[in-house]
């Protein structure tokens, strides 16, 4: 159950379909992840992709929110993980590890486009709401997937760039966490 549960975490950071968390065939999990594990190739086409829908949806937060707070969340947010793309390029050309893995193109998967496509619809409070919301599952998904690679990966150069990104995505969590409460309570 475990297991299961950590791949679905995995599924939602990328915003991978749920094809991807689990075999065609019957209820095991794919190579993604098993027992506190993350193994490279889901990292490496996880965290572009992640990476992407932060900086466009928070892009989007910039123009569209009304909330002076969610601005300069959306700030931070695109200059860190513009620097976290930037840090990510650079553990992968020194990467052992990684020679026939391939990280993932800028382009968005499914998910990720449906939950940019909701609030490029959203305006006003809702979509401060929307963002807010997906901020939190984000990155709480995204601590869980670093965490486990940097303790359990193979790739000793992207276990050092998960390690040091850590403490940013937890400062995020911590962060949005607060934007929540000021937003809906």
């Amino acid at each position: 159950m475990k297991t299961l549960l950590t791949a679905a975490a995995m599924a939602l950071v990328a915003g991978a379909p749920a094809t991807l968390a689990q075999s065609s065939d019957s209820n095991d999990v794919a190579p993604m992840a098993a027992d506190n594990k993350v193994d490279t190739q889901t990292f490496v086409t996880t965290v572009p992709n992640a990476n992407e829908f932060e900086i466009q949806a928070s892009r989007l937060a910039e123009e569209k929110s009304q909330s002076d707070e969610v601005k300069a969340f959306a700030d931070e947010m695109v200059r860190d993980h513009i620097k976290a793309g930037e840090d990510f390029k650079a553990a992968m050309s020194q990467g052992q590890t990684t020679a026939s893995i391939k990280p993932a193109g800028p382009a968005l998967g499914p998910k990720e486009q449906q939950m940019l496509g909701e609030l490029k619809q959203a305006s006003g409070t809702e979509f401060d709401r929307k963002y807010i919301k997906m901020q939190m599952d984000a990155h709480r998904d995204a601590v869980a997937l670093f965490s486990t690679y940097a303790n359990s990966g193979d790739d000793p150069a992207l276990k050092e760039f998960a390690k040091k990104t850590l403490p940013v995505l937890k400062m995020h969590e911590k962060h949005v966490k607060e934007l929540a409460v000021a937003h809906h309570g």
